[in-house]
């Protein structure tokens, strides 16, 4: 194996002797403790020293120190003002060099001693190894690194509990990838790495309330939500995801109830599960357990959801669509802020005086071309320089163990006296008149030996690691056999148990399990060669040799309905080569075209999950989603867990936004996104759960689009009846992809165009209100908890068209008869036809339709175009009402009602009572049946000043048309050839969720209500 170093190369500073000492472990991490992290704390680091603590006794490895405050300055501890000129910042973590203790001479200032001095007669920094008068005592540390910028009081130093950057990925209990979405413009929020606000672009993740900047997101600790059990280090119970600087300025402490949050300084921690809020320091009075707080019954607990994902990312998981994000290298502001190297990209020119150099962590950086840059003076001294390397990487180990290599080129590749050329600090020219490289490579000296940080993959120990030393004769099972004894396991043999090595990558986090007899020491040299970043993400576990059964469920949709399980399972052959000894059929959804696989290979799962994607049968795109399982048994009696469904693409993009916040406030598990395989992916999820809600976030096609699957599955859900709440997010015409309508978007809505109408009538008739207009989605997913169920009627309508629109060949052109389902209204005539050209004026400029003004202007305008038209629609068709024919007045709209609003919000119907019929209810089984006279009356009916004309009212109608029609279903429009109309009503009622009054408030203080001994106003009963 390489060795990281080439032999003979000479670095920056002498090799480093490992110190003696038996193994150590340190107390359980996350549980409050103050052990501190030393330069050994990076996974397979050096070895490990203590180090001097700063004044007082302040949070684990952060370096303080008194600044000149030049701008108005706040505590990141009380959230404070900082009066006064002075502040103590934390300006990075410490990278040391010879930890010997430094004689009070030395202490007072630069170090004095002759021997101590450099070639050019400049102090050295003190404690430096040649100091005669040193002592074999670790207590004096040096240098600087990235900055944390941590500012405080000086009289909060000794509450400081926030850990610095440099040891927060070490204290993560459990490593989870982020899942970070498209760059943007995020208000008042701070950069989980540096602590600067986000003034620029950012990235957030779709998951958690962790926000950083593009460069800072490679050295992010992978501490996402832990959403689902997989297999590794599984919970017992559930504890507080604390995330600092995500509180509005007025949030107050549960604990002291004191004000703990803060605009200008990311202070205050925040649980993401159950939302308590606290200070930093008042969060370790508060008892770990989370109970998921006020959305507790509506939250599916991790606990009970299990996914096993080795081989796919978070994005997979969450079913959140990929976008592509820079990565380091792709372009002027890549993601670790690195700049490609090669033609015509240069780096800036640096100040007078100074030199930028390319710095290389490894193999892997110099193959994909990404580097980071440094800028240093020429005179630089060797040190230096290497500290400013290893600060642009983040590592915070000894500068002792690394040296700088100069960049190979192609043609050096072979010479190893080149590539391995090492720099000297000097002047910026070589001998013979050379200008010196400007590219270098970040290198770790060879090690004889280590100390090494190993956890175990269980929770139930008491300690976080244990520190054992790694020698060249060192094995994963030496390793393993010389760790049970430290963690209590020693009466169980070597054979039950192996090493694990994980990546804590932000992005993904990858396991691999390591051989009984591969060497270790070679292991970490290799993943030094490779990147010395990576090195410092990468952990080692002691696991259970327990035999995981793989399975995963995969999702595949678009496939042609109707088909028996062996033709699925044959079509899947053909398109994608499945293994049939790997993969089977478990549910088949012939009506809607899906299946669900179940893969008993974790490679087969992921090789049938990239293809399908980019597979297409008939000509029609493949779906596949990876899906988890729902342990119903493990659910809590009074649980009742929301599926949430929202259309991304309604209420002019804010259901994008509504996306992102209901999987931060629920689990991630639990939301599904309606563009990406429809509800049905949704309900399978929640087949077996006895009791769950159901909130749907679109317009009223996206309410009839759900309402429909559901009505699908009901005869295989566990709980045949969930009611459905509405969050409306109707624009009228916002919701096609890239802006345009037709066949592809129909497909992807489950064949139904409604998704642009405007309206959201039943949303208004439930009390969700006439659209979304910004309300906190906490309060929304309060609001679904607190609603009553009622129930709507559904109606089917049967077309059975006996010729074509249009056609001379009438039973070539036939249309097959088709049924659909209704919940709000159908229209026949004038007001089909107003749609159906608004459709067709959208098609045309759909770039156009961009907002809700807009769109309803475009409809006033159609309609004053039809102001002069007549169609004689009552002589055009026939009506009947339970079989009994009806004679219909001059009308030029024929318009079935099923709830009291119409057309946004109209009252069609009217409220005068008529003894001919009976009052209209959602409930009653009953259709009402409404004639128009034209535009203007419509018109007046929008206005309120008048209602349409009532004709009947009954359950089963029979319409003949005589001729084409405009029809048009819950908004969905289209022309319908001569032919039969049946409507009746479908089976079983829909359970909806009505959003409960809310309570009417006192003119007075509440205060002086009380004490008057007014009775508090009730609501409604649930």
């Amino acid at each position: 194996m390489a060795a990281a170093a080439e032999p003979g190369a000479r670095g920056w500073l002498g090799g480093v002797s490992p110190r003696s000492g038996s193994p150590t472990s340190s107390p359980e991490l996350g549980a409050g403790s103050r052990s501190r992290s030393g330069p050994g704390s990076g996974p397979g680091s050096g070895p490990e020293r203590s180090g001097a603590r700063p004044p007082g006794p302040a949070a684990p490895s952060h370096s303080f120190r008194k600044v000149t405050l030049t701008k108005p300055t706040f505590c990141h501890l009380c959230s404070d003002f900082i009066w006064g000129l002075a502040g103590i910042l934390c300006d990075g973590w410490r990278v040391p060099s010879l930890g010997w203790r430094v004689p009070p001479c030395c202490l007072r200032g630069p170090c004095k001693h002759s021997s101590c001095l450099g070639a050019s007669g400049t102090p050295t920094s003190p404690g430096r190894a040649s100091c005669p008068q040193r002592q074999g005592i670790l207590v004096c540390q040096t240098g600087s690194g990235p900055v944390c910028n941590f500012m405080s009081h000086e009289k909060c130093l000794k509450h400081v509990k926030t850990p610095c950057t440099s040891v927060a990925p070490s204290l993560v209990r459990v490593p989870v990838a982020h899942c970070f979405g498209p760059r943007g413009l995020y208000k008042r929020r701070f950069c989980s790495v540096c602590r600067k606000g986000l003034e620029a672009l950012g990235l957030r993740c779709e998951v958690c309330e962790l926000h950083v900047h593009p460069d800072c997101v490679p050295f992010a600790c992978s501490d996402c939500r832990q959403c689902h059990q997989d297999g590794h280090r599984e919970h017992d119970a559930h504890l507080h995801h604390w995330r600092e600087g995500t509180l509005p300025s007025g949030a107050r402490c549960e604990l002291c109830r004191k004000t703990c949050g803060s605009s200008d300084v990311p202070a205050g921690v925040r649980c993401e599960w159950c939302g308590v809020q606290a200070h930093s320091v008042c969060s370790a009075a508060l008892a770990p357990e989370c109970t998921f707080g006020r959305l507790r019954t509506l939250v599916l607990p991790p606990a009970c959801v299990r996914l096993l994902s080795r081989n796919f990312s978070k994005m997979h998981c969450f079913r959140i669509p990929e976008i592509a994000v820079p990565e380091p290298g792709d372009g002027e502001d890549s993601a670790d802020g690195s700049v490609p190297a090669g033609p015509g990209r240069e780096v800036g020119a640096p100040e007078s005086g100074k030199q930028t150099l390319k710095i290389f962590d490894g193999s892997d950086a110099m193959q994909r071309n990404h580097f980071r840059t440094v800028t240093v003076p020429h005179l630089a001294r060797s040190q230096e320089v290497l500290e400013a390397a290893l600060r642009a990487y983040y590592i915070p180990e000894d500068p002792q163990g690394f040296q700088l290599q100069a960049l190979p080129t192609p043609a050096q590749l072979g010479d190893t006296v080149a590539a391995g050329k090492v720099w000297s600090a000097g002047p910026a020219e070589e001998e013979g008149g050379r200008a010196a490289p400007q590219a270098w490579v970040l290198r770790a000296l060879p090690r004889t030996q280590e100390i090494l940080k190993i956890y175990p993959a269980w929770l139930k120990v008491g300690v976080a690691y244990v520190s054992i030393r790694v020698t060249p004769q060192s094995t994963a099972r030496s390793v393993v056999l010389e760790v049970l004894p430290l963690l209590g396991r020693q009466a169980e043999g070597v054979e039950g148990f192996q090493l694990v090595e994980v990546l804590m990558d932000s992005r993904q986090v990858q396991r691999t399990v390591l051989a009984d007899e591969e060497p270790l020491l070679d292991r970490l040299r290799e993943i030094r060669q490779m990147s010395l970043r990576q090195m410092s993400q990468t952990r080692f576990y002691v696991a259970e040799s327990r035999a995981l059964a793989p399975r995963v469920s995969l999702f595949v949709g678009g496939l042609p309905p109707g088909l028996s399980p062996q033709e699925y399972r044959s079509l899947l052959d053909e398109a994608v080569a499945s293994k049939a000894a790997l993969v089977t059929v478990s549910h088949v959804y012939s009506t809607q075209g899906a299946v669900v696989l179940d893969v008993a290979c974790f490679a087969e799962a992921e090789r049938l999950y990239m293809l399908v994607r980019d597979t297409a049968v008939r000509g029609r795109p493949l779906t596949a989603l990876v899906l988890p399982e729902v342990l119903h048994m493990k659910l809590a009696p009074d649980c009742r867990p929301l599926l949430v469904f929202v259309n991304p693409r309604s209420g002019g993009l804010k259901g994008r936004d509504l996306l992102c916040s209901f999987r931060k406030l629920l689990n991630p598990h639990q939301v599904f996104e309606l563009t990406n395989g429809g509800p049905l992916p949704g309900f399978h999820v929640f087949s077996q759960v006895p009791c769950f809600r159901v909130l749907v976030c679109g317009g009223d096609g996206t309410v009839g689009w759900v309402l429909a699957a559901l009505e699908d599955m009901r005869h295989r859900l566990a709980c045949p009846e969930p009611a459905v709440a509405i969050l409306p997010l109707g624009t009228g015409g916002v919701g096609w992809p890239g802006g345009g309508g037709g066949p592809a978007w129909r497909a992807r809505c489950g064949g139904s165009l409604s998704c642009w109408f405007p309206g959201n009538d039943l949303g208004r008739v439930l009390r969700w209100g006439a659209g979304y207009s910004g309300e906190d989605p906490f309060s929304v997913l309060l609001s679904v908890d607190e609603a009553d169920a009622v129930l709507v009627d559904r109606w089917t309508i049967l077309l059975d068209a006996h010729e074509a629109a249009g056609g001379e060949d009438s039973e070539a052109e036939a249309e097959p008869p088709k049924i659909v389902q209704m919940s709000n209204y159908c229209g026949i005539g004038i007001d089909a036809e107003l749609s159906l050209d608004f459709h067709q004026a959208r098609e045309e400029e759909p770039g156009k339709f961009t907002s809700r003004f807009h769109n309803k202007g475009v409809y006033v305008r159609v309609g004053l175009q039809k102001i002069s038209h007549s169609r004689g629609l009552h002589r055009a068709l026939r009506l009947q009402v339970e079989q009994q024919e009806v004679e219909l007045p001059s009308i030029e709209g024929l318009i079935f009602i099923n709830i009291p609003s119409w057309g946004s919000g109209a009252d069609l119907w009217g409220s005068d009572s008529d003894s001919r019929f009976e009052k209209p209810r959602m409930d009653d089984g009953l259709l009402e049946v409404v004639g128009v006279t034209g535009v203007v009356h419509m018109g007046q009916v929008q206005s309120g000043l008048r209602s349409g004309i009532r004709i009947a009212q009954g359950s089963y109608f029979r319409v003949t048309l005589l001729k084409a029609t405009p029809v048009q279903v819950d908004g969905e429009p289209w022309v319908q050839a001569p032919g039969h109309l049946i409507i009746s009503a479908v089976g079983p009622k829909v359970h909806m969720l009505r959003k409960a009054k809310q309570k009417p408030r006192k003119a007075g203080p509440p205060k002086d209500a009380r004490a008057d001994g007014a009775p508090a106003p009730k609501g409604d009963p649930k």
